[in-house]
């Protein structure tokens, strides 16, 4: 066995400093981004937790609130404040989620003649945004008075729409109503309030 030993040569200064600071920029890399992947996760978890609890976005589909919505459009729902004659409400009904306007509220008289025209409480509504008129789908007896805690809903397209004037449907309880439809968030060209 030899005595010699052999040793490495040892790094000089200005080696031992580039590495340290090599490290240091790895280091703070990986923090930044790390720190990054957090933000994200917790704005994804409060963007869930936002959209199922306080305000939904909801993707249309079919063309029963044409021209006011028409399908594909992507929309929020705010579960606050009460719902008046003339809002968008979504509710639930026999597991889907649907979108009507409010014509008639507790307690009120709709009666809807052969040609669509619908009155409350013997005053004939203005309609603008149902372009289209008729009796429509109707099973329901008329004029029908809108039961205690419930909504009479109608879709703008009239003749296609399912809505308050089948049994199936009828008059929305409040357990029903997940809010208003408040705002169309795409397409961006049409972005705004809903009326």
């Amino acid at each position: 066995m030899n005595g010699d030993t052999q040793t490495a040569p040892r790094p000089s200064k200005a080696l031992i400093e580039e590495e340290i600071r090599r490290r240091e920029r790895s280091e703070a890399f990986y923090g930044a981004v790390w720190g990054i992947v957090r933000a994200l996760i917790v704005i994804a978890a409060v963007s869930v937790l936002l959209s199922t609890l306080w305000i939904p976005v909801f993707r249309v589909y079919g063309e029963s609130m044409m021209p006011t919505l028409r399908d594909g459009e992507i929309v929020i729902v705010v579960g606050w404040g009460e719902l008046k004659r003339g809002d968008v409400a979504a509710f639930h009904s026999n597991h889907k989620v649907l979108l009507k306007r409010v014509i008639a509220v507790s307690g009120e008289w709709v009666d809807i003649d052969a040609d669509g025209a619908v009155t409350v409480n013997g005053e004939t509504l203005d309609e603008p945004y149902a372009p289209e008129k008729g009796l429509g789908n109707c099973d329901i007896m008329l004029p029908h008075q809108v039961p205690d805690g419930r909504w009479f809903v109608m879709g703008d397209r009239r003749l296609t729409s399912i809505d308050s004037r089948l049994g199936a449907i009828g008059a929305v309880s409040g357990e029903q109503i997940i809010g208003k439809v408040a705002l169309r968030l795409w397409p961006l060209n049409a972005f705004g309030r809903v009326d």
